[in-house]
């Protein structure tokens, strides 16, 4: 075999072989909004037990998504509620996209594993899922849910105002910011 065809060879396993890894490195770096040993711990456990899975996100769009969102502003916050009664950030989600025909779980930290990590929020893109640390107290590591709206706002269940808009550049939630999550392309 001459030396062109084995470059050429070697050239191609190497793109066949990193095309294939489709998970990411993410250092503690990546997100610094990760205060202690404890929570660097639950973040490595939760990147191990899988991300950025696929969701068929075909039947919506960002608009579409976001106009269903605000119909729900002003509905009171429950824990566990999915229904214009009350409902809680997860809840909001799951409500939100089951109107178009997509299944998320009722859990933050579980919705948190599907769609393209976006760790940084000035990467965000309206319809893009935020997701958020140390918003009560829980043994979960990621414990809040909302979905972006563009110009640093976002739409979620807040315990004190219901489903509300909310700043990203506020204080008490940038500082909890982990990441957001891209679903559609």
């Amino acid at each position: 075999m001459s030396r062109a065809r084995l470059l050429i060879l070697m050239i191609a396993a190497f793109q066949l072989i990193s095309s294939s890894c489709s998970r990411r490195l993410y250092t503690e770096a990546s997100f610094p909004n990760i205060e202690s040993k404890a929570e660097k711990k639950k973040l490595k456990e939760f990147m191990t037990a899988g991300t950025e899975m696929k969701i068929n996100t075909s039947n919506a769009s960002p608009d579409k998504i976001i106009k269903t969102a605000e119909k729900y502003l002003g509905v009171p916050h429950c824990m566990g509620g999915t229904t214009s009664k009350c409902m809680d950030c997860s809840g909001l989600l799951v409500t939100v996209f089951a109107a178009h025909g997509i299944r998320l779980p009722h859990n933050s930290e579980e919705q948190a594993r599907y769609g393209k990590i976006m760790n940084r929020a000035e990467n965000l893109k309206r319809g893009d899922l935020v997701f958020f640390v140390r918003s009560y107290k829980t043994n979960r590591f990621i414990t809040h849910s909302g979905i972006y709206l563009g110009n640093s706002r976002f739409i979620h269940a807040s315990t004190t105002k219901g489903v509300t808009i909310t700043s990203l550049s506020d204080p008490w939630w940038s500082g909890r910011f982990i990441f957001g999550t891209r679903l559609f392309d």
